[in-house]
């Protein structure tokens, strides 16, 4: 046996332990879980389910908060996250330390505590609220129980691991470019859309990927926080599993959600399939 089949051998028993666990632990459930959101209730296959999924105008307003929530958490996350990542990398003094020590505090937070947190603070009873009151600066806003406490939530629970990813990327883009562009009489604007947007466009990638999975699949926060209509999906799956004991329908909506996230996955992987192919040649 040559050296190379060897290796070859050696490679695939370390990958076969990986692969068994991602088989066991994700492709199974999704089987199972696409099975049984094909029973309908008469032990049949069907799909009475993804019918009821669709037409159902409980069912389509969950879907469609679910997605605005995310879209919109998404958008401000990166924003957030890349101005953040770009004010530390270009920038030095007091503040940047003071962001670097604290930016990462949220991570270490349970998401419960974080989002029990919030409702201290941003619910008609809270200390923004008191506050107000004590100014005469009129009512507070519905912020909790409301789509923009989840929205809040997700950028507590996001920005910080975002920051993180984006910021490695603009440290490793080269000073030497900013400053020669700079030289050639290239404003601040024309030096990001040129040469920094690009040189980090595949870590923004994989940002919107985890921040898009993270907040459509998310349940802590939309669960305490979030409106008792139209809900998340992941809270509507619970209490359709959990109260209605509908566990086809819950299956229906588990699959659903997956294959959103499989949609931004396909994405993702095309993207870095298109950009490897063009390395190649």
């Amino acid at each position: 046996m040559s050296k190379q089949m060897k290796m070859g051998i050696f490679g695939l028993l370390l990958v076969i332990p990986s692969f068994l666990l991602l088989f066991v632990t994700v492709v199974i459930p999704i089987i199972i879980s696409f099975k049984e959101s094909l029973t309908n209730k008469s032990g049949g296959y069907d799909l009475s389910n993804y019918t009821y999924l669709f037409t159902d105008k409980l069912m389509r307003s969950n879907i469609i908060f679910t997605l605005e929530v995310t879209v919109v958490s998404v958008i401000l996350v990166l924003i957030i996250s890349y101005a953040l990542a770009a004010y530390m990398r270009f920038n030095t003094g007091t503040m940047v330390k003071w962001i670097r020590k604290l930016y990462m505090i949220p991570i270490f937070i349970p998401s419960v505590i974080a989002t029990y947190g919030l409702i201290q603070l941003l619910g008609n009873h809270g200390w923004v609220a008191r506050l107000l009151l004590l100014v005469n600066g009129g009512e507070m806003p519905r912020i909790i129980f409301d789509m923009k406490g989840i929205i809040i939530a997700n950028l507590w629970f996001n920005i910080p691991f975002t920051t993180m990813l984006l910021g490695s990327a603009l440290s490793a883009v080269p000073n030497s470019i900013i400053e020669s562009a700079k030289d050639v009489g290239a404003r601040k604007l024309q030096i990001f859309v040129r040469f920094i947007l690009p040189l980090t466009y595949k870590t923004l990638l994989v940002a919107v990927t985890f921040v898009f999975m993270g907040v459509i699949g998310s349940f802590t926060a939309p669960f305490l926080i979030g409106p008792n209509a139209p809900q998340m999906l992941g809270v509507s799956m619970e209490q359709v599993f959990g109260v209605f004991q509908e566990k086809q329908l819950a299956a229906a909506i588990a699959f659903f959600t997956f294959l959103l996230c499989s949609v931004m996955g396909y994405f993702y992987i095309r993207s870095m399939i298109t950009e490897e192919s063009a390395r190649a040649r």
